[in-house]
């Protein structure tokens, strides 16, 4: 049940919802090109994703030096069904 919890309020952000979008349009991409995206400074959206980590929405990989962020594989059955509305 608390990971049902920490997904819907992971979930339960207009931001965190509009970057799960972004990610299943667009794949993977750089922090930098989300935050441009969903029209939110750089730093704000590193949080997003890191709450949206933690949850096992997203998860990360590391290219140079660049992050790139993507919708994890093994995401929560409910992120999933959510997502796929979106």
């Amino acid at each position: 049940m608390r990971e049902f919890e920490r997904v819907l309020k992971a979930l339960a952000n207009g931001r965190r919802l509009a970057i799960a979008r972004y990610l299943k349009s667009h794949g993977a991409a750089p922090v930098g090109d989300i935050a441009q995206a969903i029209k939110l400074s750089f730093k704000a959206t590193s949080k997003h994703l890191a709450i949206l980590s933690a949850a096992g929405i997203v998860g990360h990989e590391q290219r140079s030096l660049l992050h790139f962020y993507s919708l994890a594989n093994d995401a929560p059955a409910i992120a999933r069904r959510i997502i796929t509305l979106l």
